[in-house]
């Protein structure tokens, strides 16, 4: 074989491997719905809370014709919804809103089951909805569940603007109603919204009981509402950190989030307690790694020259009761997004590639049956 002969079957080897491994994801068995966090929305004048760093929603296919501004990882048949709940409001009241979204597109699509991807308080509405589907169709109706960044067990940030008093506080809940009645509707309520996030309940005078701990007893992980759970942990370093957060970390609160304690024994809002060290990686921002474990812990894996994927770490093991994982299981920084709470969801400046994380997401789910 001559030069140039060798020269040809080696590119031509090289675009079929690389074609190959640059596949991207298959379409998943079930639609995959999308639940935003706390302040989320599903797009916003056409920027999606789901989105890369330009807003272009990440579960949206890439079926029409020269279509440009969609996501070219996912398989061009794939089927997703981005939800909208209220921005601001407990769990208890997002879940069953989120539960009507989910009920409302099974009906119009016809589709018997869905998969659902939970990003920071969304990855608890999930639960709340999952519950109330397997309550009105009789059976499980989610197939896979999956959080990301969701403070299962609490966040420090919540209660920290909690105890800032009524005068901060009411200042603060006059914003988010003004904000999430602008882009959703009334019905916004932040300090409902910031009482949940906060692990025990935050006051015993109001009437109800809220928090993460009651939250996880009456919704817990359970295999009548879902096949499979599992999670995706986030924390910042030092170059991976959202100018917002930075600010926050550096001028009013810095979490320490990776010590051990079944309850929120620095009574600092989450279950667990800091190490003693506010260092990088031991939160995201907004929510501690000991909190963030629910089911299997996930484990991203990037690659430069082929497509992203996901793995189950199995040396940690199984959340299956959220008010009591193991030691390991709230401080082991194994497998750990190094990202900040916003990255994952397209708030730049960023490098992370929203788009073929994502798409790593819905091919773990179609390996998982869903």
């Amino acid at each position: 074989m001559n030069f140039k002969k060798r020269n040809l079957v080696c590119l031509i080897a090289l675009l079929v491997v690389s074609t190959g491994l640059h596949a991207g994801a298959r379409k998943t068995v079930y639609p995959v719905v999308f639940a935003h966090g706390l302040s989320g929305f599903d797009n916003l004048l056409g920027y999606y809370y789901f989105g890369n760093d330009y807003g272009t929603f990440v579960g949206d296919p890439c079926d029409e014709f020269l279509e440009t501004a969609c996501n070219g990882s996912i398989h061009s048949g794939q089927k997703a919804l981005a939800a909208s709940v209220t921005p601001f409001q407990s769990s208890e009241v997002r879940g069953t809103q989120l539960a009507d979204r989910i009920q409302n597109y099974m009906t119009s699509t016809g589709a018997t089951k869905v998969n659902i991807v939970g990003h920071s308080q969304g990855g608890i509405d999930a639960r709340k909805a999952a519950a109330v589907l397997r309550a009105r169709y009789g059976r499980q109706v989610v197939h896979v569940m999956i959080s990301v960044s969701s403070p299962h067990r609490g966040s420090p940030t919540a209660k920290y603007i909690l105890d800032l008093g009524p005068g901060v506080t009411s200042v603060i809940d006059a914003l988010a109603k003004l904000f999430g009645n602008t882009i959703y509707g009334s019905g916004n309520d932040g300090v409902a919204a910031a009482k949940q996030l906060v692990y025990n309940d935050y006051s015993s005078t109001d009437g109800v009981t809220t928090g993460m701990k009651a939250f996880n007893n009456n919704y817990n992980v359970s295999a009548d509402t879902a096949n499979y759970w599992a999670s995706i942990i986030t924390a910042q370093d030092s170059l991976n950190t959202n100018p917002a957060l930075f600010l926050l970390k550096e001028g009013f609160y810095n979490i320490d989030g990776d010590g051990y304690c079944l309850d929120d024994c620095d009574n600092d809002g989450a279950a667990g307690k800091g190490d003693g060290t506010r260092g990088n990686g031991d939160d995201d921002g907004l929510v501690g790694i000991n909190s963030q474990q629910m089911g299997y812990r996930l484990q991203y894996n990037e690659c430069a020259i082929c497509f992203d994927t996901i793995t189950v770490n199995s040396t940690l093991g199984y959340v299956s009761n959220l008010n009591a994982p193991t030691s390991a299981q709230m401080t082991s920084k194994s497998s750990v997004v190094s990202q900040d709470h916003l990255d994952v969801v397209g708030v730049p400046p960023d490098t992370f590639d929203e788009e073929e994380f994502y798409a790593s997401i819905l091919e773990f789910i179609v390996t998982k049956g869903g």
